[in-house]
């Protein structure tokens, strides 16, 4: 999953229309904006996370989720999003295929 979603991030992964096709949270380039639901502008070089497990969604721009998502989308380089990334799967989802992972300090919760 983790690869998958790396891979996904690096290629700069398009959103969906509804969250749910087959993962609940992702690590991805962030948009430069998001407008009705798409990327628009372009990506910057910052990844974020998206937990729709946590309550948010990927259609929403970084400026429409709460500051309690802000602190798990980041924004991260690719490193620490990868970090963050598992840290946040370990400690959250631990059902999912990261619980045998390192659990770590997401570097949000580093401030």
């Amino acid at each position: 999953m983790l690869q998958r979603a790396t891979r996904g991030a690096i290629d700069g992964m398009a959103t969906h229309e509804q969250p749910g096709h087959g993962w609940t949270v992702v690590l991805r380039r962030q948009p430069a904006r998001m407008v009705e639901g798409r990327p628009e502008g372009g990506y910057t070089d910052a990844f974020e996370i998206v937990c729709c497990d946590c309550g948010d969604h990927p259609d929403l721009d970084y400026s429409e989720v709460s500051p309690e998502l802000r602190q798990v989308r980041g924004p991260y380089s690719v490193a620490d999003g990868i970090a963050a990334y598992r840290a946040h799967v370990g400690l959250y989802h631990p059902s999912a295929p990261a619980d045998d992972m390192r659990r770590e300090r997401m570097p949000a919760d580093r401030v």
